[in-house]
């Protein structure tokens, strides 16, 4: 079993509202801790992208039980996310303030962006967004 423990960009901003679970994806045999909004006992809210268990994007709803070893199981999906979502390997050939140009423009947009393991960038979209992640993404892998 791969256990992982990543470091997310909302981190900071948790209020009492959010915790963080180790989430164990029993298709995939791995868990990873992932900020959540607790709905029930058993049922979250994903709060960030989760890395390694893709299933697990913001605004996903998701049912669980406690296994054997004290990991909140997925056990199913409960209500998909509202937002697409695309991630993407960060260039050198870019700057911080070029990110960040794009960064603001998807919050502007309503949507959300975090950077993992220092190089994967996650960028989730309301779908009746207008801004075009193909062609930036067309760019940034130029």
């Amino acid at each position: 079993m791969m256990k992982v423990s990543v470091t997310h960009t909302r981190k900071e901003e948790l209020s009492e509202e959010f915790t963080q679970l180790e989430i164990y994806d029993a298709r995939l045999k791995c868990s990873e801790t992932v900020t959540v909004e607790k709905l029930t006992e058993t049922k979250f809210r994903v709060a960030e992208n989760a890395v390694f268990i893709p299933r697990l994007k913001l605004g996903v709803e998701f049912e669980t039980k406690v296994n054997q070893d004290g990991q909140y199981e997925i056990l199913k999906i409960t209500k998909r996310s509202k937002f697409k979502t695309k991630s993407f390997l960060l260039s050198r050939k870019f700057t911080e303030s070029e990110y960040r140009v794009l960064g603001d423009e998807i919050i502007r947009q309503g949507g959300f962006w975090q950077v993992d393991l220092g190089s994967i960038a996650t960028v989730n979209l309301p779908k009746n967004s207008t801004l075009d992640l193909d062609e930036i993404f067309r760019i940034f892998d130029s």
